[in-house]
């Protein structure tokens, strides 16, 4: 069998799949994330015990041998080690908004524009740029303690097989990476201030790097590689590799990619351009911050549970009665497809006629809005994959063909890990079938009319959108 690892944000994964891609088996570990006044960290021991957790209970399950395992796991956010890959303090998660000042500065003194026109990297608060910067001027201590600031499935690989610390070329792309030159861009390193740091940096393994497990978890000797991280990952495994091709992964963070062999460094700094295992190839990125975190809100605020979810989108019509949601609700603002570290979530058109129903559909409609906008600004030209926790509301997935007026190709199950056995192959000259491990569960059409009353209510929420960040810069 082929395994998958995917370290995620709030859950830990490992998928088994036949050679034709079945997927055979999925073990599942929730992780903790700790907020706090804008902060957001993990426990690095916590999140390593949910890897070997999930490998012990997927490899007791299914009892057949290991062909070769892939890693991938969630971006950004900043990992400090020590030598052995043990963490010297909490992980800052991508989600963190502590660095916004420091980005609000960069922002006005041209710093941030610099950066995105040498790298195509719109930094935001919870990546290692500003997290970084931010623990050398407010925690030095910590920063003094590490060998290493690695990304998440870099200091499970450590832990993992004992191999030295590296990366790749993916995570590496925020914000330091040059994608002509794939290596690090010590301008840009300059730039931030964080010269003096710039031995924390990991080597970049350029192809992945790959070695073989220690034992835990996985059998010793089971050949594994690293990378690429989860949303490049997620690509793979949908099959997104042609140039103007999309995928959008409704999970914790709304991300919508574009395959591009393009790389244009010009109009307004946004998203990212994420390096791929091909030289030349990139995905045009705009991972926003909205995602099903925002639905999860309103449904633990309101009270209704997922498995209701659907039953309430029936009943309501398009537009949800008049009320209106802009989903910006993490506390570090917005990343993509513009960059606003203050931005805020609106619920507008409220009454006491208001029902939870017409809640759930405008919040289902706004993120749906957002996914457009993204798209828009990535380029897409070409299909549309769609996978991600959201994919198992059917009634939101035919809401969102009707927002963004395409088709969409569905991709259930666990499509980063399966992207993670896509890369681990190639890596080791192993033939599998990309076509046949790539194709879609099923297939969703917009409705025409649906679709068409959607393109004018997406022209009102651009316009929505203008005002509050119009607001919040004020």
């Amino acid at each position: 069998m082929y395994v998958g690892i995917d370290v995620g944000t709030s859950m830990v994964k490992a998928a088994a799949f036949d050679g034709s891609g079945r997927e055979l088996a999925v073990e599942a570990r929730p992780v903790g994330l700790a907020l706090h006044g804008g902060v957001v960290e993990q426990d690095m021991e916590e999140v390593y015990s949910a890897v070997v957790g999930v490998l012990g209970a997927l490899t007791s399950r299914v009892g057949e041998p290991v062909e070769l395992a892939g890693l991938t796991g969630q971006g950004d956010g900043v990992w400090l080690v020590d030598k052995e890959g043990r963490g010297v303090r909490a992980a800052a998660s991508w989600m963190d908004g502590r660095a916004h000042e420091l980005l609000d500065q960069w922002l006005a003194d041209g710093t941030f524009e610099t950066v995105f026109r040498r790298t195509g990297s719109a930094m935001f608060p919870g990546c290692p740029g500003p997290l970084l910067a931010w623990f050398d001027r407010y925690e030095p201590k910590a920063l003094d303690a590490a060998t290493t600031a690695l990304y998440c499935k870099d200091m499970v690989f450590r832990r993992l097989t004992g191999a030295p610390v590296t990366t790749d070329v993916s995570d590496a792309s925020m914000p330091f990476l040059d994608p002509r030159t794939r290596t690090y861009d010590n301008r840009v390193v300059e730039l931030l201030g964080l010269t003096h740091r710039r031995g924390l940096l990991a080597p970049v393994g350029d192809p992945i790097a790959t070695a073989e497990a220690r034992g835990e978890g996985l059998p010793a000797g089971t050949r594994l590689a690293n990378g690429p991280y989860d949303l490049p990952a997620c690509a793979l495994g949908a099959g997104v590799t042609v140039p103007g091709d999309g995928l959008l992964i409704v999970g914790t963070c709304l991300a919508s990619l574009v395959a591009t062999t393009d790389l244009d460094l010009s109009g307004e700094p946004a998203g990212l351009y994420i390096s791929t295992d091909r030289p030349g190839h990139w995905l045009r990125a705009m991972p926003a911050m909205v995602g099903t975190a925002a639905l999860d809100w309103v449904l633990s605020t309101t009270g209704v549970h997922h498995e209701d979810v659907d039953a309430l989108l029936a009943d309501t019509s398009p537009g949800a009665n008049g009320v209106r949601v802009l989903p910006y609700f993490a506390p570090s603002g917005e990343r993509a497809p513009f960059v606003e570290p203050r931005l805020r979530a609106e619920l507008t058109g409220v009454s006491l006629e208001s029902t939870k129903g017409d809640l759930v559909r405008a919040t289902c409609e706004g993120i749906g809005f957002a996914a457009r906008h993204c798209l828009a600004a990535a380029g897409l030209t070409g299909s549309l994959a769609v996978c991600g926790g959201g994919t198992r509301s059917p009634a939101w997935m035919r809401l969102l063909a009707d927002v963004l007026g395409r088709p969409l190709r569905v991709m259930e199950g666990e499509v980063g890990a399966r992207g993670a056995v896509l890369a681990a192959a190639e890596r080791y000259g192993v033939g599998l079938d990309a076509g046949v491990w790539t194709e879609p569960t099923s297939g969703v059409e917009p409705d025409p009319d649906r679709a068409a009353y959607y393109t004018k209510a997406y022209e009102r929420y651009l316009e929505r959108l203008g005002e509050a960040r119009e607001r919040v810069r004020r």
